[in-house]
């Protein structure tokens, strides 16, 4: 199978951590870029399908059973197989392995780290993110749960400000909307 466009950067990007450095926090932040900056109407629901299952695994390693559960019920509710194959995944698989996983994670107790290899179909596409993998140092499909306390945790590592200061920005917007004459906003 091979992918209907020119193979995005940042998409093989996203699957070398995916695969290679199990950098699920890494794979979430390239791809949400990736996201914002092409609105592709006709995959949108794609790219965000893909933070989903990156956000997933990595609340699914952490052990926050409740967070993986809510990632995987959206992907698995907005995953669109043809749409996935035109980005050379094998969209009906993946789906089937979204909702396999659905059915042995029944509740938050239930959730158990695995690797989740996304089923790639087209050979270029896998060139590519192999290739890509070998540049970061990395090992295709190495066992996520061997990565480091640093990958695992990445959040944790972070700089927040400008998600700090868009959120303070956010709330004195609604502020003014809802109430022009609070005094808690400048």
């Amino acid at each position: 199978m091979r992918s209907l466009f020119p193979i995005p950067e940042p998409f093989v990007h996203y699957l070398a951590e995916y695969h290679g450095t199990r950098d699920y926090f890494e794979c979430h932040e390239i791809m949400e870029e990736y996201w914002k900056e092409k609105k592709e109407a006709a995959y949108e629901g794609s790219w965000l399908v893909l933070i989903r299952i990156a956000v997933m695994q990595y609340h699914a390693r952490r052990g926050n059973g409740s967070g993986a559960m809510k990632l995987l019920a959206k992907a698995e509710t907005e995953i669109e197989p043809d749409r996935m194959d035109e980005l050379g995944l094998d969209g009906r698989k993946l789906k089937r392995m979204l909702d396999h996983r659905r059915e042995r994670w029944v509740d938050a107790h239930s959730v158990v780290y695995d690797d989740f290899n996304l089923p790639i179909a087209d050979p270029l596409l896998l060139e590519a993110a192999l290739d890509r993998t070998e540049a970061l140092g990395a090992k295709w499909l190495s066992p996520g749960e061997l990565a480091d306390a640093s990958i695992v945790h990445r959040h944790l590592t972070r700089d927040r400000t400008e998600v700090e200061q868009a959120r303070e920005a956010s709330i004195r917007r609604r502020r003014r909307v809802s109430n022009p004459a609070d005094p808690r906003d400048p």
